[in-house]
């Protein structure tokens, strides 16, 4: 079965497109189908105060969707109201690159992961992964006479895909369309080496078996490994991972 000229197993077009802006050390522009987020790195040289005086940094992440970015306006999120959707998706940037790095390497500074969506076709919190870890590389590759070599830090690649079960077809890498309809839906985040990060998976108005849920994994891991391909291509040289 096809869709859109892809197959089931197969993840939409996906580009990275580094330093794509000239002041933050970190910069991608990335587009997984039509769904497009400028992910950016930047290093403060302070952290949160329950970190002050370990000599430990920290990384933390902010996400939000432009107005332009869905076929109806969407309201900016405002300080003191933001929505769930937002937070939720933040954190899991957050916990998604904390992950790998080794913060104790990076001294008391933060680094900032900051993901715009620039336009939604579905998987924006995978898109926003997967751009954010090529900006980080980036950004730490910048600050190497600072931090050290990269390939200290950076302890191994991370990266996210979503699956689904619509009409009950598994799918991979769902697009908006596809999300809406799905029954069953599930964000994957892995390392390189394949070592789980986090599970998201839903029922919607629907149940699903065990066997449902590892054909999904299986389906997601093979979208991570695509992936984690695309990442390792871009950055060249420049890969952390040895």
């Amino acid at each position: 079965m096809e869709r859109n000229n892809r197959k089931n197993d197969e993840i939409r077009p996906l580009t990275f497109r580094r330093r794509y802006t000239r002041q933050a050390p970190g910069s991608v522009l990335v587009q997984m189908g039509r769904t497009t987020v400028l992910c950016t790195c930047t290093i403060e040289e302070a952290v949160p105060p329950f970190l002050a005086g370990t000599g430990k940094g920290w990384l933390t992440a902010e996400y939000g969707m432009l107005p332009g970015s869905t076929s109806t306006r969407k309201v900016r999120d405002r300080a003191g109201r933001i929505d769930g959707r937002t937070v939720e998706i933040q954190r899991l940037i957050g916990r998604s690159l904390r992950a790998i790095v080794d913060l104790e390497r990076v001294g008391e500074r933060t680094l900032w992961i900051d993901c715009d969506v620039l336009e939604a076709d579905g998987g924006t919190r995978t898109a926003a992964i997967n751009g954010a870890f090529v900006a980080l590389v980036d950004a730490l590759t910048s600050q190497r006479k600072t931090l050290g070599p990269v390939e200290a830090i950076v302890r191994d690649s991370v990266a996210a895909i979503s699956a689904g079960l619509c009409h009950g077809k598994a799918l991979l890498d769902l697009d908006y369309e596809e999300d809406r309809d799905a029954d069953v839906d599930l964000n994957l985040v892995m390392t390189g080496s394949g070592q789980f990060v986090e599970i998201q998976g839903t029922g919607e108005e629907a149940t699903f078996s065990r066997s449902q849920l590892d054909q999904l994994l299986k389906l997601a891991k093979a979208g991570i490994d695509a992936v984690t391909a695309v990442q390792r291509k871009v950055l060249g040289n420049a890969w952390p991972i040895k």
